[in-house]
């Protein structure tokens, strides 16, 4: 890659890590992965204007469904849409997974749990829809980073939200996710869950235990906006339920850092997309398509 291209995607990925610039502008300047494409595009699952989604696929034919990946993104309950992560679904498409990137509506138009009934609703079209798009509704893993992340454990560990349609959830992977912040202390979580009478069953570590799915969690060892104690408390949660939970840490990784890790120029700082490749491979009895990315 050219050098004053890396510069520029240092630069956005920079300013995006300190809330400058929206993740749009990275991810217009990033490369994609090739053999991909977005096959669906703001497919509505629901009525309100935020609740569509984009499909990713691998241009590939093979025989079979593929497994799929649910991804949600971050921002604080309060931002975010999925026009920004089309770097996350052709990554996550060139490991031979269909993926699905919803949005969902934000604070103030919603609290909790408006976008956890939306993440519910996105997960039932999938497995409604999916296989039309090459996807095997049997097969899906839950995948979220930072709010999202929070979103995809909720849906994954309390069966309030997905009920029968939980069976289908075959792993969950978190990253740099919050799972257990209680009192609601910064004002993101006092917009986004302050009006809830009940504050403990807001929290997903609260839910965690015996059934829920194969868990797999990733933090930065630098993150100081979602300390990695949320994830270490619920991966021994799960754990102690008798749940399969691995946590991996990345040295001299942030918050911001562990996503863009999934991007083509930065995967050498972490091997995030490789993690979590063969985890979805493992969980959903996949054959792996090719090596895992480095």
């Amino acid at each position: 890659m050219p050098n004053a291209v890396l510069a520029r995607l240092t630069i956005a990925a920079s300013l995006f890590a300190t809330g400058c610039s929206p993740l749009g502008v990275f991810d217009t300047l990033v490369p994609k992965d090739g053999g991909t494409a977005k096959v669906a595009s703001a497919i509505p699952y629901g009525s309100a204007s935020r609740q569509t989604l984009d499909v990713y696929a691998p241009r590939r034919r093979v025989i079979g469904r593929r497994p799929v990946v649910v991804f949600f993104y971050g921002g604080s309950w309060n931002s975010g849409t999925r026009s920004g992560y089309a770097f996350v679904g052709k990554a996550l498409a060139a490991q031979g997974f269909i993926v699905v990137i919803p949005d969902y509506r934000l604070v103030p138009e919603v609290r909790y749990p408006g976008f956890v009934e939306d993440g519910a609703a996105a997960v039932r079209w999938t497995e409604t829809h999916v296989a039309d798009l090459g996807g095997d509704p049997a097969r899906i893993v839950l995948m979220g980073h930072s709010a999202g992340a929070y979103i995809a454990a909720m849906l994954a560990v309390d069966d309030r939200w997905l009920k029968e349609d939980r069976k289908a959830i075959r792993g969950f992977v978190g990253l740099a996710g919050p799972y257990d912040f209680v009192p609601f202390d910064v004002d993101a979580s006092r917009a986004a869950f302050g009006e809830w009478p009940r504050p403990g069953e807001t929290q997903p570590i609260t839910w965690a235990g015996a059934g829920d799915p194969p868990t797999l969690l990733l933090v930065g060892v630098d993150d100081t906006t979602v300390r990695p104690r949320n994830s270490e408390g619920l991966g021994a949660k799960l754990r102690d339920g008798g749940v399969s939970a691995d946590l991996r840490s990345y040295p001299k990784t942030g918050h911001v850092g562990l996503l863009l890790a999934l991007a083509r120029p930065f995967r050498g700082k972490a091997p995030v997309l490789r993690d979590v490749a063969t985890f979805v491979w493992k969980v959903t009895d996949a054959e792996p398509v090719g090596s895992p990315a480095q």
